[in-house]
């Protein structure tokens, strides 16, 4: 009886360690390690995992322009007063930007809050550069991100509220065009 129990269970333990989240999220500090591959955007990047898996990331807390003419640029557009193109000239810097914190082949810490995935399946997460400093908040703190809070993913809301108080204080980046 007692071996089989022991079967049961480690035959749970084996099922539920297969999902590369739920594992590697249990591992030192709740931060997993990963390798960027690639920039899409001021506040989304696909990285490696240990597991070799390539994954999308977004930015949790945050929100960068668009670098390119869609539907959410013209959506920011009409609410801005802005042009497309100042608003994809700006989301452009905003990717430079992210990729010179974090250029390819560059190990970054990904933490992870209440959720762990949005709808469309990136990973949602604060990324911790290997100098200690968080890029959701640089981005916002040098003025290439506004804040944008989507509960319950609000661990850090308070803290990127004064890095955006500092950057538009100081006219920082986009804060400063």
């Amino acid at each position: 009886m007692v071996a089989k129990s022991y079967i049961l269970a480690l035959i749970f333990v084996l099922l539920f360690s297969c999902d590369y989240k739920d594992k590697e999220v249990q591992q030192k500090d709740d931060k997993v390690p990963c390798t960027v591959t690639r920039v899409v955007d001021g506040d989304t990047f696909h990285c490696k995992l240990k597991s070799g898996e390539d994954v999308k990331v977004r930015l949790i807390g945050v929100d960068t322009p668009e670098s390119t003419d869609n539907p959410k640029a013209r959506r920011d557009s009409e609410k801005s007063g802005m042009s497309v193109e100042e608003i994809t000239r700006m989301g452009k810097l905003a990717k430079e930007f992210t990729k010179q914190l974090i250029p390819k082949d560059e190990v970054v810490y990904l933490e992870f809050d209440v959720q762990q995935t949005d709808r469309y399946g990136r990973l949602l997460a604060y990324v911790w550069l290997r100098d200690g400093r968080m890029l959701n908040e640089v981005l916002i703190k040098e003025g290439y991100a506004q804040v944008y809070t989507v509960p319950p993913n609000v661990k850090y809301q308070e803290r990127f509220i004064e890095a955006q108080r500092y950057a538009k204080e100081n006219k920082k980046g986009l804060w400063g065009i």
